[in-house]
């Protein structure tokens, strides 16, 4: 008996060791993946820029360095990604127009994703003549042109002061709101006839409890999506109307940069340092939130979850490193070889 306990206890592994472990792969599977770090680390970098990069600016971005204007100056130790036309620096008017850049892109995205939980969750919930009108609505911001939209709303700006960012933010979300909410109104629709939101009407709840507790739960990952390429559309718009010259030209952004470059024919006259910073900043940060919504999509979604297997892991579960688009991969534990009979081969075991 002695020997039989000391046998069992030895061959039985602690019995916190698998759940522990299963706590430490959940909790770091997400870190892992290399598109939510790289579009992490690139997130962080511009949001210090928007915080500090106004207060460590070398000059005035609007200053006039050299009472000669002439030829734009190349990157120097002086300055470091040169200077306009008129002799300005560079890398102070993109350190101070980052802040106004990724604040109008924050208040667009805010803006327009409160507008879409709120229509589109209450056009699928409320359902009948409500849901008519706000699916009227929604087709109605879907079909209606952005661009020349935002012409005519930016046209009531002042010319002659500097305009706020967040009355810039308020009428780009105007235009960036319908696409989300036309994807909460079908994910509601899905989700208020399952079982669990037909009890919380049956025992009596509130409606606005149901909608906050049973279903916007079930949401948030899309509303996580809809945020950040709303964010995403956001800079670009609003990099579009400044490089229109809709937004004042003294009201330093990643768009008036390229305003500015493209008045005096930087690309043309080969001055590349003036309008490639300002395109690569807003290149990279809209590149970091859409590897964000990537991640997020890895981690919520078990089809690409499944697709993200690292090489190792792929070669140890039998799995091909790439798989063809549109296929599923599916791993499963190969069913062991029934061994043969004595006195009778494998085949004739498989056979019978």
């Amino acid at each position: 008996m002695a020997i039989g306990t000391d046998v069992s206890t030895a061959e039985t592994p602690p019995a916190t060791a698998t759940p522990v472990r299963a706590r430490k792969n959940r909790r770091l599977r997400l870190p892992r993946s290399r598109k939510v770090l790289i579009g992490l680390g690139l997130l962080i970098f511009f949001v210090l820029l928007a915080v500090i990069g106004p207060m460590v600016a070398p000059f005035d971005p609007s200053a006039s360095l050299s009472s000669t204007n002439g030829v734009p100056q190349p990157p120097s130790a002086a300055h470091w990604l040169g200077t306009t036309q008129t002799q300005q620096d560079l890398l102070s008017q993109l350190l101070v127009g980052g802040r106004s850049t990724m604040l109008v892109a924050l208040m667009a995205g805010l803006v327009a994703t409160a507008l879409s939980v709120l229509i589109g969750v209450s056009s699928g919930y409320a359902g009948g003549l409500v849901d008519d009108l706000l699916s009227m609505l929604i087709n109605i911001g879907l079909v209606l042109p952005a661009l020349p939209l935002l012409i005519v709303m930016t046209g009531f700006l002042p010319k002659n002061s500097n305009p706020s960012d967040l009355l810039i933010g308020l009428i780009i979300a105007a235009t960036g709101w319908a696409w989300g909410a036309r994807v909460l109104r079908v994910q509601t629709l899905s989700l208020r006839n399952r079982d669990f939101v037909k009890s919380a009407r049956i025992i009596g709840e509130r409606r606005w409890r149901i909608i906050g507790w049973e279903i916007l739960p079930g949401l948030v990952p899309i509303i996580a999506s809809s945020f950040l390429f709303t964010v995403i559309y956001g800079v670009g718009t609003y990099t579009a109307l400044a490089f229109l010259g809709l937004i004042n030209g003294t009201h330093w952004s990643w768009g008036t940069i390229l305003f500015w470059a493209q008045s005096q024919t930087a690309a043309q006259n080969g001055y590349w340092w003036w309008w490639v910073p300002p395109g690569l900043a807003v290149a990279l940060f809209g590149t970091s939130l859409a590897l964000l919504n990537f991640g997020i999509d890895e981690f919520i979604n078990p089809r690409l979850r499944a697709g993200g297997l690292s090489r190792r892991r792929a070669r140890k579960t039998g799995l091909p490193q790439r798989f063809p688009l549109g296929v599923t991969p599916v791993t499963r534990p190969r069913a062991p070889i029934p061994a043969a009979a004595p006195g009778r081969s494998a085949a004739e075991e498989t056979s019978s």
